[in-house]
C-alpha cells in the first residue's frame, strides 16, 4: 500500500515535470497594452524585451527589479544601447530584491505606490511560472498580470531545478507560507 502511495505520487511528479518542461509559457502579444512593465533580472534577453516593449508604448513605465546596488542608469544605456534619456523619463530600477520571492514584493509596492491596475511581468520562459505564482501572491487581486516569456532554450537540469522550486513554493502557498 505504501509503496503504491510512493509509486503514484512519483508518477504524478513525472508528468507533471513533462507538462513543465514541454509547456513553456509564452511571450505576450506585442500589441497587449499595461499601465507598466516590470522585468526581473537574471536571464538573457530579459531587459532587451521589457525596454522593446516600453519603447513600443506597451507600458507607461518600466521597473528592473533585481538591480544590483553598483549599476547606474547610464551603464545599461550603454549595455542594451538604448538612449540614457529614455532611463531618465521612463524606467526605474529596483534595488532591493534578491530573489524572484523579493522581486515580487519589490513589484508590488511598486505598483501600488504608481497604482497600477495592470502589469506586463517580462521574465525567462522557464521561471515565468514561479514568478507569476510569486507576483499573485503579492500584489492585490484586482491587478491584472500579462506574462510575457521570453523564449529560451533551457537544459534539463534548469528546467528540473525549477520545477522543483515551483512545486515547493505552490506547497508553501497551499500551507499559507
Amino acid at each position: 500500500m505504501i509503496l503504491r502511495f510512493f509509486s503514484f505520487l512519483i508518477l504524478l511528479w513525472i508528468i507533471g515535470f513533462a507538462w513543465f518542461a514541454i509547456d513553456l509559457p509564452r511571450p505576450a502579444d506585442d500589441d497587449a497594452h499595461t499601465g507598466s512593465v516590470v522585468v526581473l533580472t537574471g536571464g538573457a534577453g530579459r531587459i532587451d524585451r521589457a525596454l522593446d516593449m516600453l519603447e513600443a508604448k506597451s507600458g507607461g513605465r518600466l521597473l528592473i527589479s533585481g538591480v544590483d546596488r553598483d549599476v547606474k542608469p547610464a551603464e545599461l544605456a550603454a549595455e542594451y544601447d538604448r538612449p540614457d534619456d529614455l532611463f531618465d523619463c521612463c524606467i526605474d530600477l529596483g534595488f532591493q530584491a534578491v530573489d524572484t520571492r523579493s522581486n515580487a514584493l519589490e513589484i508590488a509596492r511598486w505598483a501600488a505606490r504608481r497604482g497600477d491596475k495592470s502589469v506586463r511581468l517580462v521574465t525567462s520562459d522557464w521561471h515565468m511560472r514561479r514568478a507569476r505564482l510569486e507576483l499573485e501572491r503579492a500584489m492585490p487581486a484586482d491587478v491584472r498580470i500579462l506574462s510575457d516569456a521570453v523564449q529560451t532554450r533551457p537544459s534539463l537540469g534548469t528546467l528540473f531545478t525549477e520545477y522543483n522550486k515551483y512545486l515547493m513554493r505552490r506547497l508553501a502557498a497551499l500551507a499559507g507560507v
